[in-house]
């Protein structure tokens, strides 16, 4: 694999926006930060109810939301 040059990521996204991407539909059909309230208080446990904060850090609820959606789409498991 060789090494990639200066304009090789933006001709990619260019390249994927031509053939419409559904990734990029998909963040503009459910924008990130507008949902992020809703996905928080449905996803993550209140901070009264956890038992202590050990353990691995939660993941983001807008990245967890996002993650599920194109596994069912794609008929991917975990």
């Amino acid at each position: 694999m060789s090494q990639m040059g200066i304009f090789d990521l933006s001709d990619r996204y260019a390249s994927l926006d031509a053939k419409r991407d559904p990734l990029v539909e998909f963040d503009a059909i459910l924008p990130s930060e507008e949902s992020r309230p809703v996905l928080e208080r449905v996803w993550r446990k209140p901070e009264a109810k956890r038992k202590s904060r050990a353990g691995r850090k939660p993941m983001d609820a807008v990245v967890m939301f996002k993650t599920l959606v194109l596994g069912k789409l794609y008929s991917l498991s975990e």
